[in-house]
C-alpha cells in the first residue's frame, strides 16, 4: 500500500457537488492499494498512520500523533499511487489492485483506523471526487508498506 499522508487545517470530498466526508484538524490520506497487498499490510498503514507524530508538541516540536492533537482523518482510495511512468508519458497502472480486491481493503483500513477511536470521514469509492485541502505547514508525508512493512 502506499499513502499520502498531509497534515491539514481542513478538508472536504465532494461527489456530484455533495459532500461525502469534512474534517477539521487532522489528516487528508490518499490511499493506493497494490494487487501484492493484503489485511497485513492495510493493518500496517492503519497502525503508522495513527501513530504518526506530526503534529506540534508545547515545545513547537512535531511530536504529537492525531489522536493526541484530537485531529480527524479522510481516507480517500486513490489507485493512480500506484501509476508507474517509467516509459512513455502515458502511466500504466499494472500494480494496482482491482477494484473487488482494493476495496476490501480499503474499508479494512478505515475500520482499524476507526477501532483505534479516530474520527474518519470518506470519499466514496470508485467514483469521481473533488479533494479540496489546507494543508497545514505544508506538512506531508510518504508512506510505502513495502519499504517498511
Amino acid at each position: 500500500m502506499r499513502a499520502v499522508v498531509q497534515r491539514v487545517s481542513r478538508a472536504r470530498v465532494t461527489v456530484a457537488g455533495e459532500v461525502v466526508g469534512q474534517i477539521g484538524q487532522g489528516y487528508v490520506v490518499l490511499l493506493g492499494v497494490s494487487k501484492e497487498d493484503d489485511e497485513a499490510a492495510a493493518d500496517f498503514m492503519a497502525e503508522k498512520i495513527a501513530g504518526l507524530r506530526v503534529f506540534e508538541d508545547e515545545a513547537g516540536k512535531m511530536n504529537r500523533s492525531i489522536q493526541e492533537a484530537g485531529g480527524a482523518i479522510l481516507a480517500v482510495s486513490q489507485f493512480t499511487l500506484y501509476g508507474d511512468v517509467k516509459r512513455g508519458r502515458r502511466p500504466g497502472f499494472d500494480r494496482a489492485a482491482r477494484p473487488e480486491q482494493a476495496e476490501p481493503l480499503y474499508e479494512r483500513f478505515v475500520r482499524r483506523l476507526r477501532e483505534m477511536g479516530l474520527q474518519v470521514e470518506t470519499g466514496r469509492f470508485q467514483t469521481h471526487m473533488e479533494v479540496e485541502l489546507v494543508n497545514d505547514g505544508p506538512v506531508t508525508i510518504l508512506i510505502d508498506s513495502e519499504k517498511t512493512f
